[in-house]
């Protein structure tokens, strides 16, 4: 009971809010897009058309964005060839028109041409058609067109452009309910905002932080008052434009929670902060696409338009459209909408509400004292299949409630809540069963490797058991790309593989005076300096690494005799501070080390990749090693630290330099002064030369990436040239 109170408080604390648990909320976003992929209907809506700013489009009318002249056009072709019902842009306008050639006139009629009457009356007479903005107007002037716009969370740029009318004062609301504030915009000129008949926002401040858009926010407070998004504008405006009523969660304006939004006679269900769950259709292109140069030259097929919901928006990768969604990579924005705006007039919308959260409590404890009642008294296969049937049950009325009732119940808390009730319930009674055996894992012996045994015992005072802080270099080692080379090998040729591999790594650890902490699947983690002082431990983990790459050439050779896929190795190597000794739980000890330090040393080896080296040490392991000669690679925050570290590639002995080697490390470090100091023409040239020398060095290519990214985003003034890296 007491196991399974204390696995069950944890999920309890959890579903109230008061812990938080990211592993959890990642597989329980992977369940909602799992479960919508199986149910989604697959099938278009035929009542929304896509004007696609495509490609073809792009290379028949000219880079985007057009004349203004030609986009009336386009609202004309809509409305007057076709007969669209509305027409929604998914993008916006917010500078005047520049590309018509009436300033270049009015410049020459009032500077080098002052004075001429004849220019200045052809200035005159060419004016009604060169004032593409004023044109644009006039076509959207008396049509059911909704412009886009895009609300921002900084202050910089400020606001540009006009909004568009809200559809309700906040004030007027009565409510405490925190939408959504940006603090700027950036919108339409207000000649064609106050022609269009309406606008929206298609901007997502509420993505979700895997960058998946599952969720849109359908209205943003700015300035006291409340504004649309594109598509609840475009679906308002379809559907003659009713007013938007609110429901709350006790069903007065109390302001405890927003659930529900009235559009006519529909409802809208929301979250606190009025975004709605996009109810994607199907995968990318569901929706009917027509070309918007085809739409300009009549070309397309009237019925295809003829009273449709129509919605202009792009798919060409150029104009950077494209969005993380749960059914698709590269998802075009514009079809984001469109999901959107079919799930308002289908009534159609998956719904997260506040009593959900009753419900998972309630389940909760049901399961924690069914899973109890039941593991106490039942055999083993019996609890297995009893369990399995508990979870198949959690799956098909969480199904349920999805499919039919329009329900999002979370469903993964549920089901790891049930196996870990199992698990340690299992794992107890294992214990119990085997717990005259548990001495045996505090023998000393078996964390020690056999080549430092004999010399332990003739000088036992020199090493200790217990925890302790020294001064130790640790060694992580994995192989790249292991899961192709899985993939490519039976399980019996991939033991074999792995068995020929971490036999010569690990003799050449021990052979450097390392030990051995543990394997990792492919991975090695060794450390030096324990048990017995090494204090040549970063020299010795040094020579370690390099041995391990050279020893990997052999077998490089030999896998290659018998068919294996070829294998590389990236290694990180640390030193510094590190807290050693037997560390772990009642169930099980392990001789092992701990630390900032052994931290950092991981992050080193998963940096190789990015860097293209296949060894990288730190610091301290460069200071420890002077006769060694370092190329300096980058300075970087790692994923779960503050303070930035320098990282090294090793090159060789110094007194064995090539000149070339030593003109590199010349050059590298004018190139790195250059760069940190944003020198970017002293940094390019010097990293242009070393790439052009050394083309092997992926290192140089990346810097020169990312000063042609800093000349178009200049870094901060308090810049330090630290790069962040945000994974592991």
């Amino acid at each position: 009971m007491l196991i399974s109170l204390l696995v069950l408080v944890p999920f309890m604390l959890y579903n109230a809010g008061f812990v938080e648990a990211p592993a959890l909320d990642r597989m329980e976003q992977f369940a909602y897009d799992m479960r919508l992929q199986l149910t989604m209907p697959n099938t278009p809506d035929r009542r929304l058309v896509i004007v696609d700013l495509d490609e073809i489009s792009l290379a028949a009318e000219g880079q985007w964005p057009w004349a203004r002249d030609k986009v009336a056009t386009l609202v004309d072709q809509l409305f007057d060839l076709y007969g669209a019902r509305v027409v929604g842009f998914d993008v916006f306008f917010p500078e005047p028109d520049r590309d018509s050639g009436l300033g270049v006139l009015t410049q020459l009629r009032d500077g080098a041409l002052k004075g001429d009457s004849g220019f200045a009356a052809e200035v005159e007479r060419l004016r009604p058609g060169l004032e593409t903005d004023r044109i644009f107007a006039d076509a959207l002037e008396g049509r059911d067109v909704v412009l886009g716009y895009v609300f921002r969370d900084f202050k910089v740029p400020p606001s540009a452009g006009m909004l568009p009318d809200p559809v309700l004062s906040y004030d007027a609301l009565n409510t405490t309910v925190d939408f959504i504030r940006p603090l700027t915009y950036s919108a339409n000129i207000p000649a064609l905002q106050l022609t269009a008949a309406s606008g929206g926002f298609v901007d997502n401040p509420t993505v979700d932080p895997d960058g998946v858009y599952r969720r849109v926010p359908v209205l943003q407070q700015y300035g006291g008052n409340l504004f649309e998004s594109l598509a609840l504008a475009v679906a308002r405006l379809s559907m003659g434009s009713p007013p938007i009523d609110f429901y709350f969660d006790t069903g007065v304006r109390d302001g405890l929670h927003l659930e529900w939004l009235t559009v006519g006679t529909r409802k809208v269900p929301v979250d606190a902060e009025a975004t709605v769950l996009v109810p994607y259709r199907g995968n990318q292109n569901i929706y009917t696409y027509v070309s918007a140069t085809d739409v300009l030259h009549g070309r397309v097929d009237p019925s295809v338009l003829r009273d449709k919901i129509v919605l202009v928006g792009t798919s060409a990768p150029g104009l950077h459209d494209l969005r993380i969604t749960p059914v698709g990579e590269k998802f075009n924005g514009v079809e984001v909408h469109a999901n959107i705006i079919s799930g308002f007039v289908e009534n159609a919308m998956k719904h997260h509400p506040r009593f959900v959260q009753g419900i998972e409590m309630a389940a909760m404890l049901i399961i924690g004292l069914l899973m109890t009642a039941m593991l106490m008294q039942t055999p083993v296969i019996r609890a297995l299949l009893l369990t399995v049937m508990i979870m198949v049950t959690i799956i098909a009325v969480n199904l349920y409630a999805w499919q039919y009732a329009n329900f999002v119940v979370p469903l993964v808390s549920l089901l790891v809540l049930t196996f870990l009730i199992y698990f340690f319930h299992m794992i107890y009674g294992l214990f119990v069963e085997t717990r005259g055996k548990r001495m045996l894992s505090t023998r000393f012996g078996q964390y020690v490797p056999p080549e430092l045994v004999e010399e332990m015992g003739r000088n036992p005072k020199s090493f200790r058991m217990d925890s302790e802080s020294r001064q130790m270099t640790v060694l992580f080692s994995d192989i790249r790309n292991f899961t192709n080379i899985a993939e490519a090998l039976e399980p019996r040729e991939l033991s074999q593989l792995m068995n020929e591999f971490l036999t010569p790594m690990t003799q050449v650890i021990h052979r450097n005076r390392g030990t051995i902490d543990k394997y990792m699947g492919d991975a090695i983690m060794a450390f030096w300096g324990a048990p017995i002082n090494d204090p040549d431990h970063a020299s010795n983990a040094l020579k370690a690494a390099i041995e391990m790459q050279e020893e990997l050439e052999v077998l490089k050779a030999r896998f290659a005799q018998r068919g294996w896929p070829e294998i590389r190795v990236g290694i990180g190597i640390n030193s510094g501070t590190m807290r050693v000794g037997n560390m772990g739980s009642e169930f099980r000890v392990t001789y092992t080390v701990l630390g900032d330090a052994v931290n950092l040393g991981s992050r080193l080896e998963g940096l190789t990749k990015k860097y293209g080296a296949d060894i990288l040490v730190g610091e301290r392991t460069v200071s420890d090693n002077p006769d060694y000669a370092f190329l300096e690679l980058d300075r970087v925050r790692v994923k779960g630290k503050d303070v930035p570290a320098g990282i090294f590639q090793p090159l060789g002995w110094r007194s064995e330099l090539t000149a070339a080697q030593r003109q590199m490390l010349s050059t590298n470090n004018n190139a790195l002064a250059g760069y940190r100091g944003a020198e970017w023409d002293r940094a390019e040239s010097a990293f242009f030369q070393l790439h052009q020398s050394h083309p092997d060095k992926q290192v140089f290519q990346m810097y020169l990436d990312r000063i042609a990214f800093f000349r178009s985003h200049p870094p901060q003034e308090n810049w330090d040239g630290v790069f962040t890296h945000e994974s592991k």
